[in-house]
């Protein structure tokens, strides 16, 4: 048969079937290779809704109906938009209509898995910036934190019922006299945090990353707490030098901590404050390169140590060895690493930093660290939690997502799991006489939305703002909740800049949006929202005084660049309140704005509308894009005021929405 150049994608969309079998087995085609948009022959077949073709690609050729291309879009998912959508998909072809194929193909992959298209889940469970996670189960509930860094209030401590779904309960520290974070460069502050449960009380554990001066830059710091979402305890630091600690609790009672580099222990008091032994070194690690994260694990009379090595690039990954004695030999994993992404091409990378679970019936599972690259290798999201299965082979060893690397599409835990989020109570089976001041069992519990610092549990500031500087004011019948932010003496650039509250970018293409009352500024002042990173690099786009007028103005702040657009009219000084739009795009920003009229007839309403500028390429909001300091966090969005030393700022924001798109 001569193909030409006909290519196994070009057959598969076709539904030609033996010009498939043909390229497959007798001609130099790869099955290793991707057609645009990192898809497999696999996605064409679903196209196409060609059931020979799909399951020959599945059954004789490996493919997997799981993997997803470079949007994360899989197989499956194709099958299902045109079963679900028929002609309106955005799948079908130009000369292919949904016929009942389609649906055909999908009884068959719910055949194959045992399950229906809604059973499975997606990663990352966690977009956006949630880095380095560690989790605890206590009862029918799991626990996990992520890395703040400079952010206040600090460390995420989040809930979730199934695994899956999961929300913001608290933070570790929220006195922002206990944060101490003043003066702390963008990407120090607090690394790594592990979270555990011993003997009625969760500990959370941190690096405390100071700036490079002076000879001590690296401390660990310890709070706990009767309850999950706090108040934790005042921080007590022990001072010795490593990053990534987490708290081991043997059977025998004794408590032990584990640092970089590679896997050092020592043992702790009870309390778990205190160092009362020396450092030894268990294993450095299977890979050699940068070996850090390690977790202990006790299981069938084994002692499992993970770490995370390779850096936390693109070459990151996670490790495991095993003893039978706490400070014996570590014998490293056959199979390692256990979870590592081999694909340079997909968009889920940089996959480590793993810590394990085990559920109520005895499986288990991994969170990770990941990070989803786009344009030229930026991962503009920051570092994200997935979660992907752990099996146990015959020889004794765990092992992730059967040595696949991160999946797209996988099963979900508990995929009967009918909970709502935010509802069900989070002390479910937690020893009440261990935890006298939880609630009673048969209470359900609502987790307040606010943080004991004020801010909502979804908001943070660039290290603790001081009293008074920023106000959350919630909502009622009459009035949309609102921000008061007092206007910083310090630039946006200065390290002692306070006053911006932020949130975090979740998804590749959004739209954030606020309100600001326009108040009386004064020369080289401006309010407005922000697109942040770091005190390195961020966009701000608002209202600044310049020449005795106000003008509509954007700045990219690129370190040493800065980018300025500034209106060539200046506003109304009629205009009472105006609304910023930013709407993103992947890499690029469009701002706008609407000045809005109000009256005591109408809410409001809008009398002018305007894009004001296209930023078509903000990579530097990101860890690869701009080569300074420590860059770990990832995108921002949220609202700012600059005062400087000339007056007095005070702003109002309402009307603050942040929408995936």
């Amino acid at each position: 048969m001569d193909a030409g150049k006909l290519t196994i994608y070009d057959a598969a969309k076709k539904g030609d079937f033996g010009l498939v079998k043909w390229i497959v087995e007798y001609s130099r085609s790869s099955l290793n290779e991707f057609a645009k948009g990192h898809r497999t022959a696999l996605h064409f077949a679903a196209m196409s809704g060609n059931i020979e073709i799909f399951k020959y690609l599945v059954e004789r050729c490996g493919l997997d109906p799981l993997q997803g291309d470079i949007d994360l879009i899989t197989p499956w998912d194709i099958v299902h938009t045109i079963v679900k959508n028929g002609l309106n998909s955005e799948y079908t072809l130009d000369n292919v209509n949904c016929n009942p194929e389609h649906r055909e193909i999908e009884l068959y992959l719910e055949n194959r898995y045992s399950h229906s298209y809604d059973d499975f889940y997606r990663n990352p469970i966690r977009a956006g910036f949630f880095p380095d996670p560690s989790i605890c189960r206590v009862g029918d509930d799991y626990y996990m934190v992520n890395s703040s860094f400079i952010f206040f209030p600090c460390i995420p401590i989040s809930h979730s019922k199934d695994l899956i779904h999961w929300e913001i309960i608290g933070h570790a520290i929220t006195n922002p006299d206990w944060a101490y974070l003043d003066e702390l460069e963008g990407g120090r502050g607090y690394w790594a945090p592990d979270i555990s449960f011993y003997e009625g009380r969760f500990y959370i554990t941190a690096t405390y990353r100071l700036n490079d001066v002076g000879p001590v830059y690296r401390r660990q710091m310890v709070v706990s707490s009767e309850r999950p979402e706090g108040p934790y305890s005042e921080p007590v630091f022990i001072d010795e030098d490593g990053i990534d600690p987490s708290i081991f609790n043997d059977d025998d009672g004794k408590r032990y901590m584990l640092l970089n580099r590679g896997a050092r222990i020592f043992e702790l008091s009870k309390d778990g404050t205190k160092k009362i032994s020396e450092p030894q070194l268990l294993f450095y690690g299977d890979n050699k390169r940068a070996p850090e994260g390690p977790h202990l694990y006790k299981k069938d009379g084994y002692y499992y140590l993970l770490e995370a090595e390779g850096g936390t690039g693109p070459g990151h990954m996670v490790t495991v060895s095993r003893s039978r004695e706490l400070f014996g030999v570590y014998e490293p994993c056959p199979y390692n690493p256990i979870m590592r992404q081999k694909d340079p091409d997909a968009l889920i990378q940089r996959c480590g930093h793993g810590d394990m679970v085990e559920t109520p019936d005895g499986r288990w599972y991994m969170v990770y660290l990941c990070g989803r690259k786009i344009g030229d290798g930026y991962s503009i999201l920051g570092r994200e939690t997935a979660i992907d299965p752990v099996m146990w082979t015959a020889d004794g060893w765990p092992i992730v997502n059967n040595l696949k690397g991160p999946s797209t599409m996988q099963i979900k835990p508990f995929p009967d799991f009918s909970g709502i989020m935010g509802s069900t109570d989070i002390h479910s089976e937690i020893d009440k006489e261990k935890c006298s001041t939880l609630l009673e069992l048969d209470e359900v519990s609502t987790i307040e939305k606010i943080s004991s610092c004020g801010l909502p549990l979804d908001y943070m500031t660039p290290r603790p703002f001081r009293n008074g500087d920023v106000k959350y004011i919630e909502g009622n019948d009459e009035n949309e909740p609102s921000f008061i932010i007092k206007g910083s003496k310090a630039p946006i650039s200065s390290v002692d800049s306070r006053n911006l509250v932020l949130k975090r970018q979740t998804s590749f293409s959004f739209e954030y949006s606020a309100d600001m009352e326009i108040p009386e500024l004064s020369e080289g002042q401006h309010a407005g929202i922000s697109g942040y990173y770091d005190e390195n690099t961020f966009v701000l786009f608002g209202l600044m005084k310049k020449d005795g007028k106000v003008f509509v103005f954007s700045q990219e702040h690129i370190g040493e660049e800065d980018r300025w657009i500034v209106s060539d009219e200046p506003v109304e000084s009629s205009t009472k309140m105006i609304r910023f739009i930013m709407n993103t795009d992947y890499l690029k920003r469009t701002l706008s704005y609407e000045v809005i009229a109000t009256d005591t007839q109408i809410k409001e309403a809008v009398f002018e509308s305007a894009v004001f500028a296209t930023l078509p390429d903000v990579y530097y909001l990101c860890d690869e894009g701009y080569n300074k300091g420590k860059r770990f966090t990832g995108a921002l969005v949220g609202m700012y005021a600059y005062g400087g030393e000339s007056a007095p700022l005070t702003v109002r924001f309402s009307n603050c929405n942040y929408k995936d798109i």
